[in-house]
């Protein structure tokens, strides 16, 4: 998982510093259209409950309803600089496999344990959306996107939810639409009620970024938000990149959940590692305006991690049993609380 990643974190970095960047690219208009996902129907469905990948079957303990749900929203996974189109094919074999053997088997199975995890495929947008270059057609592109997670979600809430507490997670472009999501239909409304948690990782959220749902500050903390960016010790993002991405966003700490701003490696409780190795007490951190610095993770091929500046492509894997335990506390104290 982190050697393969490391060529699309400097991709990520590209594309958000504003780098100039020579792309053939579909005005979006002109885009070749791509079928829509039918949410009525499992194949539009990455997880779901009864409908588990063998991927992660491991992760899974059992196979009885969770008294809570989980819904997850995965990150940008195409960034080709030939792809034209500005969306991905969900119908795309390869596209199908990318999403099942990436962020649903290193970062949506953290939360397999919390509740009954529900994943939809939906129609990313390219990463060049994240480029000031592409900033007009990249709405469109994001806005499209979009329209999936929001008629999953709604065809979630209707069909399968069943009023059940839920927990919202996500990352990096994911956490764009979880932003939208909560803000559409949670934040103030009913459904906050049910709202266990929002995992909102790898994109900046402020901390006035909702009128009613606020940033968590202690492990067992119910009916808030925690969020966080993942970089090297010492290490920064470009002055400008800093300013736009990262500076001022909520800075969870995700191994003591608490208002601690280092960490040492005694209290990680482990790293998800590509051949599904968990590895315990890893990882020192500290928490700077708007970035997790971390120690170089002490795994199989770090050398290849030497260089690398930003931890985005491992802000769950990093901390991957922390989430996973901390998720079921959270759940654990919904229920104490409401019942």
């Amino acid at each position: 998982m982190f050697k393969r990643n490391v060529l699309k974190v400097y991709v990520l970095l590209w594309f958000i510093t504003g780098c100039k960047i020579s792309y053939n690219t579909y005005d979006f208009e002109k885009s070749p259209e791509i079928a829509k996902p039918n949410y009525s129907e499992n194949d539009s469905w990455a997880v779901l409950p009864d409908n588990f990948p063998d991927e992660i079957s491991q992760f899974k303990i059992d196979g009885e309803k969770k008294e809570a749900d989980v819904f997850f929203i995965y990150p940008t996974l195409i960034d080709a600089r030939n792809q034209r189109e500005w969306n991905s094919d969900i119908w795309n074999k390869e596209i199908r496999e990318d999403v099942i053997n990436r962020p649903i088997k290193y970062q949506a199975s953290a939360w397999i344990d919390a509740g009954n995890l529900y994943v939809p495929f939906y129609r990313q947008a390219h990463i060049r959306v994240f480029n000031e270059k592409f900033k007009v057609e990249g709405k469109k592109a994001l806005d499209l996107a979009y329209s999936d997670i929001k008629e999953a979600f709604t065809y979630y809430l209707k069909n399968f939810n069943n009023n059940k507490p839920f927990i919202i997670a996500s990352h990096s472009q994911g956490t764009v639409h979880a932003k939208r999501i909560i803000s559409e239909f949670i934040d103030g409304k009913e459904l906050q009620k049910k709202l266990i948690a929002a995992y909102l990782v790898g994109i900046k959220v402020t901390e006035d970024e909702f009128d009613n749902i606020k940033p968590m500050n202690s492990p067992d903390e119910i009916g808030g938000f925690v969020s966080w960016n993942t970089f090297k010790f010492n290490k920064y993002p470009k002055e400008d990149n800093y300013e736009r991405w990262f500076k001022g966003g909520v800075t969870s700490n995700p191994i003591t959940w608490d208002d601690s701003k280092e960490t040492k490696k005694e209290s990680h409780k482990g790293v998800l590692y590509r051949d599904l190795t968990i590895f315990p007490k890893n990882i020192n951190i500290k928490l700077v305006d708007g970035i997790v610095w971390s120690s170089l993770p002490n795994i199989p091929g770090k050398f290849f991690l030497r260089p690398v500046r930003s931890y985005h492509f491992a802000d769950i894997n990093l901390f991957w049993v922390d989430i996973r335990e901390n998720a079921k506390l959270r759940v654990e104290q919904w229920f104490k609380k409401n019942n």
